[in-house]
């Protein structure tokens, strides 16, 4: 690994430029590669096994293109196949995943006593933030909800107006939720929304997403292996597995500019 190499970034489509921007604003010097499996998407209604196939060959796509780290921006390949990725690459660069850092994140902060959690179906099913703030944190009660028409509503450009708000309120009226003191934003989508949710709930809820708790910890991994770029370098390159119009003009909702994307036929290979 040399200072100068990339970042390399994936997701199942292109909700993960929202932790991408992040890691570009908090990282500025550093060069990003960015992968979105829009072949595929949603991962939410894939298979474990299906997930994992697809993650470990992003992987070393990645790996060929000399990404110093590898992030796993998308919940549910992070609850289905982190392990599984590290296990096979780990060796040869850091992985890291958007999960992990949020839970850490929520079982430090002591004024939580019940947490609540959004996201697709496969990693709500999974039941791995549940898992693993058990773990951290023995007392703490959590509650779950698939809100699988988010994700898509979000893309099609419906949020901050009343259609979303409408969708938002409908899901958050879950009575397992009226008594939390803090949520979850599970999809990397829900950024976008994060307002919206916030507003459902007075503002008396602490909302955790992950796209400045997760660049932080890459900035952080970075610095502690040494391996933080000295000089900027602006060259990003942002690839999709299948590629049309209408997923480059909404990369700006969620990577806050106009980025161009290229096709890369990874499975045609």
């Amino acid at each position: 690994m040399n200072k100068e190499d990339p970042i390399g970034i994936f997701d199942s489509g292109i909700g993960g430029l929202t932790v991408a921007n992040a890691v570009s604003k908090q990282l500025p010097n550093e060069q990003i590669i960015y992968f979105g499996d829009t072949t595929h998407l949603p991962y939410g209604d894939k298979s474990t096994e299906a997930i994992q196939h697809y993650s470990l060959h992003i992987a070393d796509f990645l790996l060929g293109k000399r990404c110093k780290l590898i992030l796993i921006a998308c919940n549910t390949a992070s609850a289905a196949a982190f392990d599984i990725v590290k296990t096979h690459i780990g060796d040869k660069v850091p992985v890291m995943n958007v999960i992990d850092p949020v839970v850490e994140a929520v079982a430090a902060n002591t004024s939580i006593n019940k947490i609540g959690i959004i996201g697709t179906k496969g990693t709500i099913k999974s039941g791995v933030y549940e898992h693993k703030l058990k773990t951290l944190r023995p007392d703490l009660e959590s509650v779950s909800l698939a809100t699988a028409l988010l994700a898509s509503m979000i893309e099609a450009g419906f949020y901050n107006n009343s259609v979303s708000q409408a969708v938002i309120n409908s899901y958050l009226a879950y009575p397992d939720f009226s008594d939390i003191d803090g949520m979850i934003l599970a999809c990397t989508h829900y950024p976008l929304i994060e307002k919206e949710i916030s507003s459902y709930f007075n503002h008396h809820v602490k909302i955790f997403e992950s796209t400045n708790i997760v660049a932080t910890r890459v900035k952080e991994k970075l610095a502690e292996l040494n391996i933080m770029n000295d000089e900027r370098r602006n060259t990003h390159h942002f690839f999709v597995s299948d590629f049309t119009e209408s997923f480059e003009q909404t990369t700006k909702l969620f990577f806050q500019e106009k980025i161009h994307l290229e096709h890369f036929g990874i499975w045609d290979e």
